[in-house]
């Protein structure tokens, strides 16, 4: 009986040190954390970057759309390694409007200032959406100069040709969207660039 105890006692140990180990095992180390951002007020939404910035978050992702709770809101994901990361490198700023005219002038204003393109999507109001670009700017290193060219039209058959026209004057595509604007209707935004030094150039 005192064998047989002994023999129990010891295959629960090793069933013990076996579940342990698995468990070790399985343990994934987190290596990055992510900050979810969700607002109705794309103004509040670039100061609420810009301080995720302050604690070592990079934007990486953004989309808008209806919520259970929050109805109309845009919704941004950012992301920080876990250990070893660098507090307000990148600044942030956030162009709304319901004009394409006024993106274009505002794009090329804050790309002057050193930030490029990083995420677009659309925002439902009240009246028609608004086009929403991210644009950010790393802090510590020197900004690569853009010229931006924004084409907005109703018909996909037009922005192919337009695409293609900017594409003959060096502009490359950075991303699209599409919605109802209050100024324009049912548009197809496009956003393009090129290198300042290549503008310069012609």
């Amino acid at each position: 009986m005192k064998f047989f105890r002994f023999v129990l006692t010891a295959l629960l140990l090793c069933v013990s040190f076996v579940l342990v180990s698995a468990q070790e095992q399985t343990k994934t180390k987190i290596e990055f954390e992510y900050k979810l951002l969700a607002t109705s007020r794309t103004t509040t939404m670039e100061k609420e970057m810009n301080d995720a910035s302050a604690e070592g978050y990079r934007f990486l992702e953004v989309i808008s759309g209806e919520t259970f709770f929050g109805g109309s809101e845009a919704l941004v994901v950012m992301i920080r390694p876990a250990e070893d990361f660098s507090r307000g490198r990148y600044a942030y700023r956030l162009l709304a409007t319901t004009k394409t005219s006024t993106m274009q002038r505002e794009l090329q204003e804050a790309a002057d200032e050193g930030y490029e393109h990083r995420g677009q999507s659309v925002f439902k109001k009240t009246f028609g959406t608004e086009v929403m670009v991210i644009l950010e700017r790393d802090n510590k290193v020197r900004p690569k100069l853009w010229e931006y060219k924004l084409l907005a039209t109703k018909k996909t058959s037009t922005m192919q040709k337009e695409v293609m026209e900017a594409a003959a004057e060096g502009y490359q595509f950075v991303a699209f969207s599409t919605g109802s604007t209050f100024f324009g209707g049912a548009e197809v935004v496009t956003i393009m660039r090129r290198p300042r030094h290549e503008a310069a150039g012609q």
